[in-house]
């Protein structure tokens, strides 16, 4: 039996992979589900899942998680804190991690999995952005297997599939909300508009980054670290119908791409079962339903400059991801809270890439001082920034 530890479990990655596992419940269990504060939905979902463990990463929550989780009769032991998931991740509760939390804060749990040696289905791409080097060196070292769960990076892995390393890997993204805009033309973009993804479904802070491409930059720096490709083998398509995932090209000259309809539950499927396919609940592809065409356009850098700020940090090395990834969380936070406008987003990032140069990044505490020098960098200058007309 397959024990998974769910990390963000209450988020879309989490809700989706607890619906895969409750397809195949002779197989594999949710044994440990975690959230950060939704504590009401985290007993829901003990309710449904009967885990062994609940854990909340907001210690405030931990008496309502106890109390409601005793309330309800079930056996599951409750907990909370980071030390308390750290160490559930890297124990014999489970064999399998679902990394989804959101951000920065996924990485310390994500590196207890890997140094536990588990399978670690990799939704966090901060881990990868703020300390790949270190992650993947750890799981190596520690024999885990890491299969990404995001859908450009999941369909690498399956092309991969043969062992042959590839010549190039193309990244294809939809563009986002506002595919087509002018940089002029998004001035006045609102946080609603900004979180209307027109293909996916995820949370805020991962669809405004969809929205300004930073999104797509942070996977070209995963797909660096992932599959060891220099960023001048990397490049990024924009493909509105969101069907091809990824293309990789080989020395032969052949092209292979994964095709599929956009849900998460194919990647955590794949993640789940692998090298076995498994149900997902997600149907077979019809690509004359579909409206039987594919299109691809270079991204417009102009209109949305954080891809090339990824790809700048990302030929810097050392701890330029990591100010780079700093920055872009506390300005989405400031635009989602109407603090900033749309485009002080990237000029955010750029402002703070240049403030801070980079560092050796050769242990996490320089990664994470790098983070927190990031962080309060870009504080500073938000606080600087007129308010925006629009309200959030």
């Amino acid at each position: 039996m397959q024990r998974v530890a769910v990390l963000g479990a209450t988020g879309s990655i989490g809700t989706s992979a607890l619906d895969v596992i409750a397809r195949h419940t002779g197989t594999m269990r949710a044994s440990v589900l975690a959230a950060g504060s939704k504590v009401d939905a985290l007993l829901a979902l003990c309710h449904a899942h009967c885990p062994e463990h609940a854990v909340v990463a907001d210690p405030a929550g931990y008496a309502a998680l106890r109390d409601g989780l005793r309330a309800a009769g079930l056996p599951t032991q409750a907990h909370a804190g980071g030390e308390a998931l750290d160490a559930l991740v890297a124990g014999d509760a489970c064999d399998t991690v679902v990394a989804a939390i959101v951000g920065a804060a996924g990485l310390p749990s994500t590196l207890a999995a890997a140094r536990a040696g588990k399978r670690l289905l990799l939704a966090n791409k901060e881990s990868l952005v703020l300390a790949g080097e270190l992650l993947m060196r750890d799981a190596r070292a520690h024999g885990a297997t890491i299969v990404p769960i995001d859908s450009e990076h999941n369909a690498i892995f399956q092309c991969l599939a043969d062992g042959n390393p590839p010549a190039r890997i193309t990244l294809t993204a939809s563009g986002g909300p506002f595919r087509g805009r002018t940089r002029a033309a998004l001035s006045a973009v609102t946080p609603a508009q900004a979180v209307a993804h027109p293909k996916w479904s995820m949370g805020p802070k991962i669809s405004v980054d969809s929205a300004t491409l930073m999104n797509k930059g942070l996977e070209v720096i995963e797909a660096h670290h992932l599959f060891a490709v220099p960023a001048d083998a990397i490049r990024v398509l924009v493909h509105p119908q969101s069907l091809v995932h990824s293309l990789v090209d080989f020395e032969d000259g052949s092209t292979l791409a994964q095709l599929g309809l956009p849900d998460m539950r194919t990647a955590l499927a794949v993640g789940l079962g692998w090298p076995r396919r498994i149900a997902s609940g997600v149907g077979a592809l019809d690509l004359l339903a579909q409206g039987g065409r594919l299109d691809f356009e270079a991204p417009d850098l102009d209109a949305f400059p954080c891809l090339a700020l990824a790809f700048a940090a990302m030929a810097a090395g050392g701890t330029a991801p990591a100010v780079l990834n700093a920055a872009n969380e506390e300005a989405v936070s400031a635009f989602l809270q109407g603090r900033i406008a749309f485009l002080d987003i990237p000029d955010t990032v750029a402002a703070t890439l240049d403030t801070l140069p980079m560092q050796p990044a050769d242990t996490l505490e320089a990664l994470l001082a790098a983070d927190a020098r990031a962080r309060t960098a870009a504080r500073t200058r938000i606080t600087t920034l007129p308010a925006p007309t629009f309200r959030p």
